[in-house]
């Protein structure tokens, strides 16, 4: 494993280097973590990197690791950098023949998306985005139990992710992590939603494979500190007529990391929320409400649960082993180039690079929403 950026302050750089690492198939042999090459070279030491494989710019590293034998070189490159960084840097990773697995938002521009999309065709290589929560073992339960029928036909769907972080912005100060997310140059054209709302679009379709047809939102700053919108609703039409509906929100009080998924069907309804992520609630009009908790041993439980989890009934799995199981599905993909097959899993054990390009274009069509008060289409 390559780990490129996340050093310093930065929270998402060692989950990815934990993560990666945690079923034991990967290791972390190199890096740069900085934009600075002498504070890269420190960072990467500070993550146990050896000297000589600690860099000072991504294209050094990437013309450095080519020339070693098949055998020593890296195998992948993480990602972790701000949004605008992300198209140049994946691109040339898998031009110099490695696989890849990149923070999301993909890209900054949908066009930008394509031609990485295209290029993954090109080189065959495994590229999956780090839409974290999919890979919690309940949510992969209620996927399961969705494409099962359990829910009848499915109507609607609510997914809310709400945060407060920014109210803790002050106008005149600087966050110890994360000051690129205040730069329009560096985080792109959107806030939150491309930062948390995305997320939320991800969720939507990962559990319900529903395909948005039209998008209207409404996008609203609320904070001085940053320039871009700090709150957003997004009304989702779908194919065959189920509605959709998202909120993003980075200002509202005292809220840290709130997640709820709501899935209405024919026949019942499901929710979970990520303050109690080893459980979701099932509801059937005029029954006993229903509880579904984290026991690899229960029969009601799927196998796609099953397969996502590590441990014993009730040790609620948690964000490091949510990110290993999208880590552990890229790399049976991985596993499968290098016999010489093409990937299989991608979309279902990972976010695939498809699962960004539509993350990019969701955002793109609330912009555009947005400013002109119409529907947009976001394929």
């Amino acid at each position: 494993m390559a780990l490129v950026g996340g050093g310093g302050q930065a929270f998402i750089g060692r989950v990815h280097a934990i993560a990666a690492t945690l079923d034991y198939r990967a290791t972390l042999v190199a890096g740069v973590l900085a934009s600075e090459p002498e504070r890269s070279r420190q960072a990467a030491v500070d993550l146990g990197i050896a000297s000589d494989r600690a860099y000072g710019s991504y294209q050094e590293m990437l013309e450095t690791e080519t020339q070693r034998p098949p055998d020593e070189r890296i195998d992948f490159v993480t990602i972790a950098t701000p949004n605008s960084l992300h198209y140049d840097m994946a691109r040339s990773a898998l031009d110099a023949g490695f696989h890849v697995m990149c923070e999301k938002p993909l890209t900054t521009e949908a066009r930008l998306a394509d031609e990485l999309a295209a290029r993954v065709d090109d080189t065959g290589r495994v590229f999956a985005v780090a839409y974290i929560y999919s890979g919690y073992p309940m949510i992969r339960q209620v996927r399961d139990m969705v494409r099962s029928g359990e829910l009848g036909e499915i109507q609607a769907v609510r997914v809310h992710y709400i945060q407060g972080g920014l109210r803790r912005m002050q106008p005149d100060q600087t966050p110890e992590r994360a000051a690129w997310k205040l730069d329009p140059a560096q985080t792109g054209p959107s806030g939150a939603m491309a930062d948390i709302g995305t997320h939320a679009f991800h969720l939507l379709r990962f559990t319900t494979d529903l395909s948005p047809m039209d998008v209207s939102s409404h996008l609203a700053t609320y904070h001085p500190v940053r320039p871009l919108e700090d709150y957003g609703h997004a009304v989702l039409r779908c194919a065959r007529g189920q509605m959709a509906t998202i909120t993003a929100s980075q200002v509202t009080h005292g809220r840290l990391n709130d997640i709820t998924l709501e899935i209405d069907g024919s026949t019942g309804s499901i929710v979970w929320r990520h303050d109690h992520l080893d459980r979701i609630v099932l509801r059937r009009h005029g029954q006993p409400v229903q509880v579904y908790e984290n026991n690899r041993r229960a029969d009601y439980l799927s196998d796609g649960y099953r397969a996502s989890s590590r441990l014993a009934g009730g040790h609620p799995e948690g964000f490091f082993e949510a990110l290993a199981n999208l880590y552990r599905g890229a790399f049976d993909d991985m596993w499968r180039c290098a016999s010489g097959e093409k990937p299989a899993s991608a979309g279902d054990s990972y976010p695939s690079v498809t699962d960004g390009c539509e993350g990019v274009r969701f955002v793109e069509a609330c912009i555009a929403s947005s400013r002109t008060d119409g529907w947009w289409q976001p394929y």
